[in-house]
């Protein structure tokens, strides 16, 4: 495999891992417990975002490339339908209580997918590119990072109607995000200047800013240990633990250069770390295990 890597998702009931191999179009399907590829689903064209969908047995695909979104089933990774959404699919979020599939994409928009039709039944218009963005559960709204217009954005996804705007000031790059529903904390990571800003979302106030690893692309909350894991292309993962209403950093984990994506699977205790091929060695997924 060559070239960037992307997102993640997993398949828990088939102990299944796919790897979005953005700079080699194609997702790899790893078995977990084997520890190896067992497949590859080729022919995608810059395959950003994953999403797998339990009720119908699905995985999403967005394609940055052509702004497709692919839709292969689970039992045997067939294709199982197209949506062509324009330009740049890009981030995935999937909602399983209502079976919806959300993507970001284009200039400005997410698509909101019935899973069971497999058909787009809603766009929400945004002012720019849409980044990392979270569904919130208690609020129905979803919340989206928008670097293109310095802000982030909550919505009512039922509407489309923005419900409120926080303006990032004189942070930047503003990619990935991450929301604690239990609290009502959302977690921001920047990249201009290595930035990771906690929100109270009863307030719209932060609740810290902290200085982090460069290059961060995903950022997790770990609910069970009240902590927080920052990727960082750099070539580390911070971790960032709550300490009574304020945040501190409590360790640092080295990765490679360049492993700057993962995917936290809170039922595992497990975060998978994508590390991209080097001239020295080859792409691979490190697995940690969180600690006490």
């Amino acid at each position: 495999m060559k070239g960037r890597i992307d997102h993640l998702a997993v398949d828990e009931a088939r102990d299944r891992l796919f790897v979005a191999e953005l700079g080699n179009d194609s997702v790899d399907v790893i078995d977990l417990k084997a520890r190896r590829t067992i497949r590859r689903i080729s022919g995608l064209d810059e395959p950003q975002g994953l999403g797998f969908v339990v009720s119908s047995d699905d995985l999403y695909v967005a394609n940055g490339g052509d702004g497709s979104v692919r839709i292969f089933s689970g039992a045997d990774l067939k294709a199982a339908g197209r949506i062509d959404l324009g330009e740049d699919a890009d981030d995935v979020r999937v909602d399983p209580g209502a079976a919806r599939v959300y993507v970001a994409y284009g200039a400005g928009g997410l698509a909101v997918i019935d899973a069971k039709t497999r058909t787009v039944i809603s766009r929400i218009a945004l002012s720019a590119h849409p980044e990392g963005f979270q569904l919130d559960p208690k609020r129905a709204a979803v919340y989206v990072n928008l670097p293109g217009a310095h802000r982030i954005d909550a919505v009512d996804r039922a509407t489309g109607k923005r419900l409120g705007s926080l303006p990032t000031g004189l942070a930047f790059a503003n990619f990935p995000m991450a929301l604690d529903a239990r609290d009502d904390r959302l977690a921001v990571a920047f990249r201009a200047p290595p930035q990771l800003q906690v929100l109270d979302l009863k307030d719209d106030k932060a609740v810290v800013r902290l200085g982090v690893c460069s290059d961060a692309d995903d950022v997790f909350f770990d609910d069970r240990r009240n902590r927080l894991y920052v990727i960082c292309g750099q070539g580390v993962i911070n971790v960032v633990a709550r300490t009574g209403t304020g945040y501190r950093r409590v360790g640092q984990t080295p990765t490679a250069p360049g492993g700057r994506t993962g995917l936290w699977e809170a039922s595992e205790d497990r975060l998978y770390v994508a590390i991209p091929a080097r001239p020295d060695a080859g792409a691979a997924v490190l697995v940690f295990r969180a600690g006490r």
